[in-house]
């Protein structure tokens, strides 16, 4: 679909096209809707990237931010980079520098960049540095720090596990409105990356029983529990979950299991018409992108109860939000753990209230709140 063809009464307000003749980076800019405040959300570096992808995540990112009640807009970048590439690989800096300074006129009054594929708090400290505007880009190392308004303000990169904390706290939302208890519920998680391994931490600590956890390796399930500790030990020592103390399975079992609650926080459409009639779970927890097409959630939706994308893993935008405020990572946790709570609480509720999906539901207040900023807007204009 050509970007001609996505404007519509939301947006976007503006697409940049970049190009740095020295060193050849080609990037994009997709300033989605800023109704709520600046456009937000990360640069990604892949070999395919497109306008079109870009535009659609910045999309995505203007519904997660109003949905986590955050003063953001949606925004999202990109810039085609070949890792396989010996030359692009060794060029990659250059090519952040690159695009800060190409974009250095939109930072951050009107967009602010984050981490996204391929790049990481090394690229933000690059790309803040290049544009010279502390607040250009969250997600920084924390030992990147500087005054600003006159209190010291420090990077707060996602390495510090927001995302699955906040996946943590929407699951055990959502097992409260199943009436199913914490301490009692059996969770399986599927991807064992920065993700899916501060989630298990996060509901180990809080009580909760994972009984599977799985990689590209395999399944490791055992129906009595898991140790968070020991299967980091074995994942670190033998690079995959499997070899820990439990029953190793295919990949594909992770899905099938008889549990409560199911986390997939890898890879999109891993739930598919393959193995939608086979998932026995009572909850799904959507800690991943799309996990699903929207027409396989909608059918599963009837039976089991959904928490959406946009909805369980905004722990990460909510990070950024207390680093764009100066806010170190106390605050963060406590930050992330309140808004996912609510958020997924009035999700839930909603779709309850109004019989429709939690994903309907979520649509409707993330669009209801735009609306009347940009109404409000208007007015002022």
């Amino acid at each position: 679909m050509d970007i001609s063809e996505r404007y519509d009464d939301w947006g976007p307000e503006k697409v940049l096209r970049v190009y740095d003749p020295k060193t050849g980076m080609q990037g994009f800019t997709v300033i989605d809707n800023t109704a709520l405040g600046p456009g937000k959300g990360g640069i990604r570096m892949t070999s395919n990237v497109s306008v079109e992808e870009v535009a659609r995540l910045a999309r995505a990112m203007t519904w997660k931010n109003s949905l986590a009640d955050l003063p953001f807009g949606g925004g999202k970048s990109g810039i085609i980079w070949d890792k396989r590439d010996k030359k692009q690989f060794k060029m990659k800096d250059d090519f952040i520098r690159a695009f800060s300074r190409a974009i250095k006129q939109e930072c951050p009054e009107q967009y602010v960049s984050a981490p996204d594929i391929n790049t990481s708090e090394r690229q933000m400290q690059i790309f803040v540095k290049e544009n010279g505007n502390f607040n250009s880009a969250t997600g920084k190392p924390l030992k990147v720090c500087q005054k600003v308004n006159g209190k010291k303000s420090c990077g707060l990169p996602h390495e510090l596990g927001s995302t699955g904390f906040g996946v943590s706290y929407a699951t055990q939302e959502a097992l409260k409105h199943k009436n199913l208890d914490l301490k009692g519920a059996s969770i399986a998680i599927q991807g064992f990356g920065n993700v899916g391994t501060f989630t298990f931490k996060s509901l180990e600590e809080d009580g909760a029983k994972v009984v599977a956890v799985s990689d590209s390796k395999g399944v490791l399930y055992n129906p009595d529990g898991l140790s968070y500790k020991d299967v980091m030990k074995v994942k670190a020592k033998t690079r995959s979950v499997v070899n820990g103390k439990g029953r190793k399975l295919d990949s594909k079992k992770i899905f099938e299991l008889p549990v409560d609650v199911l986390i997939p926080a890898a890879q999109p459409d891993v739930i598919n018409k393959n193995n939608v009639g086979k998932i026995k779970a009572k909850v799904i927890v959507e800690a991943a992108n799309i996990p699903m097409r929207l027409d396989i959630e909608k059918k599963l939706s009837k039976r089991i109860l959904i928490v959406p994308d946009f909805v369980a893993n905004a722990g990460g935008v909510i990070s950024s939000y207390a680093e764009y405020i100066g806010k170190d990572s106390d605050y963060m946790q406590k930050l992330v753990k309140k808004k996912l709570t609510k958020n997924t609480h009035l999700v839930l509720n909603t779709a309850m209230k109004k019989n429709i999906s939690p994903r309907q539901a979520a649509m409707k207040i993330a669009t209801d709140r735009v609306r009347k900023a940009m109404i409000k807007r208007d007015k002022k204009n």
